[in-house]
């Protein structure tokens, strides 16, 4: 049943970031970590290598925690503590692999700008229209 509820999608709806976690025998801030970053509006190239650090070994201590439950060598209790970690880590984690969305976003943005640049001045050449001026749209200044 922990398995089944570690891996159900919308595990991790309404689930808190746990404020500090054990990754690898250190204690991380991870709330703490985690709102640091996000509170940017997107992750500075410095940053980035940290940021995918910090997933790396998280991903590694999920699936650790993991493979304990699958061993079944613990308790009910002890069970139940770390599927709930197991669901913190993966709100961590969602939250971390948003902040490239930000990126990917922007990036739509620019490319979906100079698709419409290029087809707007595709349309004045094949209306005749290449002399005008780069600020005036097609069909604009047709009554002079």
């Amino acid at each position: 049943m922990l398995l089944e509820r570690i891996e159900r999608e919308g595990a991790t709806v309404g689930q808190a970031i746990p404020d500090e976690i054990e990754v690898q025998g250190d204690p991380i801030d991870l709330r703490a970590f985690v709102f640091e970053i996000r509170k940017r509006e997107t992750v500075p190239p410095g940053e980035r290598e940290r940021v995918d650090r910090a997933k790396k070994n998280l991903r590694r201590e999920r699936l650790q925690r993991k493979q304990r439950i699958e061993a079944g060598e613990i308790g009910f209790e002890e069970g139940e503590a770390l599927a709930r970690s197991i669901i913190g880590i993966d709100r961590a984690l969602n939250a971390l692999e948003q902040l490239g969305s930000v990126d990917l976003e922007s990036e739509a943005e620019r490319q979906e700008t100079a698709d419409r640049k290029r087809w707007m001045q595709f349309l004045r050449k094949a209306l005749g229209h290449a002399d005008d001026e780069a600020g005036q749209g097609v069909g604009r200044g047709l009554g002079r």
